[in-house]
């Protein structure tokens, strides 16, 4: 009594079997091909070898008498302090709730 339920899709035995099929037969035509056309020797041949360029070098100097003249040896800092709170007059002292 046991039915078979085929949705479409395929197990994942089937699926590894085909994907490996085709990454063989890829690497196989990419051999051949590699083995029948010459494999890129004649172009590794002609290139040079790479020459490194050194690296460049950086000479940072600074003249204190350059930066003070401009202005650049100081900074400028700016503190912000709270103000100081207003007194209160009569007027306002009678109107607050009184702190029981």
């Amino acid at each position: 009594m046991s039915e078979e339920n085929n949705d479409g899709t395929w197990s994942g035995l089937v699926k590894t079997a085909v994907a490996t099929g085709g990454t063989l037969i890829v690497g196989a035509g990419t051999w051949l091909a590699s083995n029948i056309f010459g494999g890129g020797k004649e172009a590794e041949s002609a290139q040079p070898a790479a020459v490194t360029a050194p690296a460049p070098i950086i000479n940072i100097t600074t003249n204190n008498s350059q930066q003070q003249a401009a202005g650049g040896g100081t900074k400028e800092r700016v503190v912000e302090k709270p103000a100081k709170p207003k007194a209160k007059t009569e007027k306002e002292a009678l109107k607050e709730e009184p702190k029981w």
